[in-house]
């Protein structure tokens, strides 16, 4: 059947860590080599696998995703939906619920699956987010027919089950829910709302007051903390050429208050803002001196180019590949200070990574400005706060920029 299984039963074999064995003191032997060092780990939590286990076109898919990951392939390859099922991840760790997070829960049915004798149909999709805690993985499988619920999800570390949830009463919105204790009693079991991320509520669920305990939250953190910090990105010409309200200052994903965005982002760093102008310079026609943001008597602001000889051009006027430059070319030199997302707020900035979701990264772009934009994001990302996914058509052009992981969906 491809109705959704149950969350303990995945269809794949699962690539687990082996547990660390401790090594007691003095237990080398004289001329034995010393143990090996354990590998440091990051310090900023970040997705690094995405795994389709069965999601619209997809079917045993798993994705290594480096700092700045393109996927490639021609149209109808599944570029947009590895996106797209990454995309709700990030909300479902945020705590949003099921239908927000899939209005239309049927596309994301893989093709041809039949439905069983319950009449039921659904996905399944997860990831890995690596960070102190060591590699932790996710999986999700979510039934989309007769109605929209989670049935199973499971949550491990070490080769350590810390999560465990199963559909056990149809009848009821909820899931039968198992979390590590490793106390008196070795899991806590409870009921959970089938509508939700189990691991986002762990804390509100988990006591912590056993080591068991502590491990689950801790893995649970660091899962929330990967997905929660991540801008969809996609630019909307059309609607960035019109001036704006001055509002708070804060960029949408379609990036149609640009001008506003600037307005505020020109005052509040220079130095920032000298790089963004480099980067225009760049990427758009003709000489750029600066780029202004104008406000207007009906109490809008519209965007300019200073052109340096007293001429200045409304931004509105420049072609839909230099609006696209521009706006991912300002995200990627802001962060998530002027971004309409939701950082851990309890986490220090200096420990969380903004992962920018590009559908069409290089859409209406010619080669030299998406190879300007492509060096830009590798230096950011080189940093380590930023990472990038990104989908497009052909990454042949992508691969003389170094720290690049193009995904190719057209073999």
């Amino acid at each position: 059947m491809d109705q959704p299984r149950d969350a303990r039963e995945p269809r794949e074999s699962h690539e687990q860590c082996e547990p660390r064995q401790a090594v007691p003191a003095g237990a080398a032997e004289a001329g034995s080599a010393a143990p090996s060092p354990q590998p440091a780990r990051p310090e900023r939590p970040s997705v690094t696998h995405l795994r389709l286990s069965a999601f619209a076109r997809h079917r045993a898919a798993d994705f290594t995703l480096g700092r700045l990951t393109l996927f490639a392939g021609p149209s109808g390859s599944g570029k947009s939906s590895a996106l797209r099922a990454y995309e709700a991840l990030a909300r479902l760790g945020g705590g949003a619920e099921l239908c927000e997070v899939f209005p239309d829960p049927a596309a994301c049915v893989p093709e041809g699956a039949r439905p069983d004798a319950q009449r039921r149909r659904g996905f399944r999709i997860g990831c890995t987010a690596d960070g102190p805690e060591g590699p932790v993985r996710l999986d999700l499988a979510v039934q989309a027919e007769p109605e929209l619920r989670i049935v199973g999800e499971r949550l491990t570390a070490g080769g350590l089950v810390l999560l465990e949830t199963a559909l056990r009463d149809p009848s009821r919105p909820v899931v039968q829910a198992a979390w590590h204790t490793a106390g008196s009693s070795p899991v806590t079991r409870g009921p959970l709302p089938d509508d939700r991320l189990g691991t986002a509520l762990l804390p509100l669920r988990v006591a912590g007051k056993t080591d068991g305990q502590r491990q689950v939250l801790a893995a649970a953190e660091q899962m929330v903390i990967a997905l929660r910090s991540v801008f969809p990105c996609d630019p909307r010409p059309p609607y960035m050429r019109a001036p704006v309200p001055v509002g708070g200052g804060r960029l949408l994903p379609g990036c149609d208050n640009l001008a506003d965005v600037l307005w505020r982002t020109r005052t509040e760093c220079s130095r920032r803002h000298g790089l963004l102008v480099q980067a225009v310079r760049a990427g758009c026609a003709g000489p750029i001196a600066d780029l202004l943001a104008e406000p207007l008597r009906d109490g809008t602001v519209r965007g300019l180019l200073d052109r340096g000889d007293g001429r200045r051009t409304d931004v509105g006027l420049l072609g839909d590949g230099e609006l696209r430059y521009l706006a991912l070319a300002l995200v990627l030199l802001t962060g998530p200070g002027v971004l309409e997302v939701d950082p851990a707020g309890e986490v220090p900035a200096a420990l969380q990574t903004l992962t920018v979701l590009a559908d069409g990264f290089d859409r209406c772009m010619d080669a030299r400005q998406a190879g300007e934009l492509l060096r830009l994001a590798a230096r950011m990302c080189e940093r380590g706060h930023i990472r990038l996914v990104g989908a497009v058509s052909d990454a042949s052009w992508a691969a003389e920029v170094e720290g690049v992981t193009v995904v190719d969906l057209g073999v």
